[in-house]
């Protein structure tokens, strides 16, 4: 139940049995997205008697922070633990433009916003095996931020049929937000003494987060006309979701198998917003803008799926049936939406193995992305009020049909994947801007379908002992078919992206790895978004035969990942860009007991 950067950071590389790389996923998982899944399994009765390690991190912005990982493990119980306290700053640079290609004006806008963060956070959890055959896992963990906010947004306001500045103003932000987090989980699972497969595994998570935040802004004009003045912003947040699986497998023998079950999620939501407007003294609540926000949402899916693995041959049959009830009320305005679907997602995965080095897959799954909370929830914090982003809570979902065509080689010191894939997308959503009096207005819609077809290529190639080179290359060319307010938008372009790893072994336990990515531009609904490229460093050394570990990690070398993207349309212009910087990190790990040292990060969820 911890977050997933700290929860890894527990795991040492010999407590690993195996990792699974599922890129196309079996109607056996949710339904929800396209990604794929990496599953850890870990090993069974390791690490018997107390270990632990100690953490302390420095960083550049403000990283800070220390973290205390403990476990103590019996023949029945393991019981473990982790403790993290820390600081953190993230600061972000933005620009933009806002041009009216009607009124040939134009509002140029630079801002830097600074969220500085004291957390602390708790994991408690335990197993208990009942015996052999039956264990049962409870864990827990709670987690408190105390946000603070600052931001300065700078504009400047230009007439160029004049060629003059008409204007220039700022706005001010300063705010604060306490974020506690709690999860929970219980899940039990039962080995059947037939086979090592034969199990049964049942679990509840259930979590909880909410914000409680204060903004104020100021608006002032260093000259011209525009208009001044202050706004308080108040937002009540809180956010409950529980699942609950059951999932049981049953081989039949060492080539048939099947595997069944059930999921349930249930999510509520709820945001209170409140904007007041002070002017001359007097405070009153902006009605445009203020109002609560209700989310809820309940899928409950069953599965089933059989499978053949020969010697050569496999295939791997499933469906998956989900009922979705979604329901978002404006609670101000009594404006309801409520949608309820029941869709099958069908899955076949099909292996052949033409030799130990040598392996052909091909599989198809239906996938569903549901909008959001974000992508529905009609009201955000507007830092820029010149460039509004908002929510539609009458998105319909993305329903996506994925094939893929794999080849594996294991060629010596050179393995390989190869594959082809295809992705055709309906009800596709895309933020569609609009323009009026200088302000931007983005908001998500539903528009047409695509059609991806692409080609990836990966692999790792270990030409000598203490080098290693991990690549990836992916690209695909997609067809947009869209129309909005009677207008076609249909147009056809393409996209790839690189990423390349290099991880050295140097004398002295000293490790390097060094890696560069690469995402090209591509077209979008309305403009386009530019290409991106960042590189990141990392340098580990291994002290006291292992047991303490000192990493300095470079993420952005160069600070060259900046996002940009680009709005072009016949009436209105629209270009931002967004950075964060560099990011430098100085870690200590010991270890003690019978465990390695571990790497406590403090990730931000």
């Amino acid at each position: 139940a911890s977050e997933e950067g700290n929860a890894l950071g527990t795991i040492t590389a010999d407590m690993i049995e195996k990792v699974e790389v599922i890129t196309n996923t079996s109607a056996k998982y949710d339904a929800e997205g396209t990604s794929g899944i990496i599953n850890i399994v870990l090993k069974k009765n390791e690490k018997k008697g107390l270990n632990g390690s100690v953490s302390i991190n420095t960083g550049i912005p403000d990283n800070h922070s220390v973290g205390v990982s403990l476990n103590r493990r019996t023949e029945k119980f393991n019981i473990f633990s982790q403790l993290g306290v820390g600081y953190r700053s993230i600061p972000t640079r933005t620009n933009g433009i806002n041009k009216d290609l009607t009124e040939n004006t134009t509002i140029l806008s630079t801002g830097e916003a600074f969220r500085n963060e004291v957390f602390y956070n708790f994991n408690l959890g335990t197993d208990y095996h009942i015996n052999d055959y039956n264990v049962i896992t409870l864990s827990g963990s709670y987690a408190f931020e105390a946000e603070m906010q600052e931001s300065n947004t700078y504009f400047t306001f230009i007439d160029e049929s004049a060629d003059l500045t008409t204007s220039e103003s700022s706005r001010h932000e300063t705010g604060d937000a306490d974020n506690p987090k709690l999860q929970y989980q219980l899940s039990y699972k039962k080995d059947f003494k037939d086979h090592k497969d034969h199990d049964l595994l049942f679990s509840a998570t259930g979590n909880s987060f909410a914000k409680d935040k204060r903004s104020s802004f100021e608006n002032l004009t260093s000259f011209g006309t525009e208009p001044e003045g202050q706004q308080q912003i108040n937002t009540d947040f809180k956010n409950e979701e529980y699942t609950f699986n059951l999932d049981y497998a049953k081989p039949f023998n060492e080539q048939l198998s099947l595997e069944a079950g059930a999921q349930y999620v249930l999510s509520g939501v709820r945001n209170d917003y409140e904007v007041i407007n002070l002017n001359n003294g007097q405070s009153e609540i902006d009605s445009s803008l203020t109002n609560v926000f209700d989310y809820n949402l309940s899928v409950l899916g069953v599965y089933a799926t059989g499978a053949y693995e020969g010697e050569k041959f496999g295939v791997k049959l499933g469906l998956r049936a989900e009922q979705t009830f979604l329901e978002t009320i404006l609670q101000t305005t009594n404006e309801r939406n409520t949608q309820r679907y029941a869709n099958l997602f069908p899955s076949i995965h099909t292996s052949y193995k033409l030799s130990e080095k040598v392996q052909f897959q091909a599989g198809y799954s239906r996938r569903i992305f549901r909008p959001n909370l974000w992508s529905l929830n009609p009201f955000f914090n507007i830092q820029n009020q010149y460039s509004i982003r908002t929510g539609n809570p009458n998105l319909l979902p993305e329903f996506t049909d994925s094939y893929e065509l794999n080849s594996i080689y294991s060629l010596g010191k050179l393995s390989m994947n190869l594959g082809i894939y295809q992705r055709y997308t309906t009800d596709v959503v895309e933020r569609v801007s609009t323009f009026e009096d200088g302000v931007s207005y983005s908001k998500p819609i539903n528009i047409g379908t695509n059609l991806a077809t692409g080609v990836e290529l990966n692999g790792k190639y270990s030409p000598y002992k203490w080098l290693t080179f991990n690549g990836d290359f992916n690209y695909n060319y997609f067809n947009r078919d869209g129309e909005y307010e009677g207008t076609s938008f249909d147009f056809e372009a393409d996209q790839w992206s690189a990423r390349l790893t290099s991880q050295i072994n140097l004398p002295a336990d000293f490790d390097v790895e060094i890696s560069g990515n690469y995402r090209s531009g591509f077209k979008t609904f309305q403009g386009r978004v530019s290409h991106q490229a960042f590189a990141n460093l990392g340098l580990r050394k291994k002290i006291m035969k292992g047991k303490a570990i000192i990493n300095l990690s470079v993420r952005d070398v160069l600070a060259s990942r900046i996002q940009k993207s680009y709005t072009e349309q016949e009436a209105f212009y629209l270009y931002s860009d967004r950075t964060r910087g560099r990011f430098i990190v100085l870690g200590f790990s010991y270890g003690f007991g019978k465990g390695e040292a571990m790497v406590y990060s403090g990730r931000r969820r």
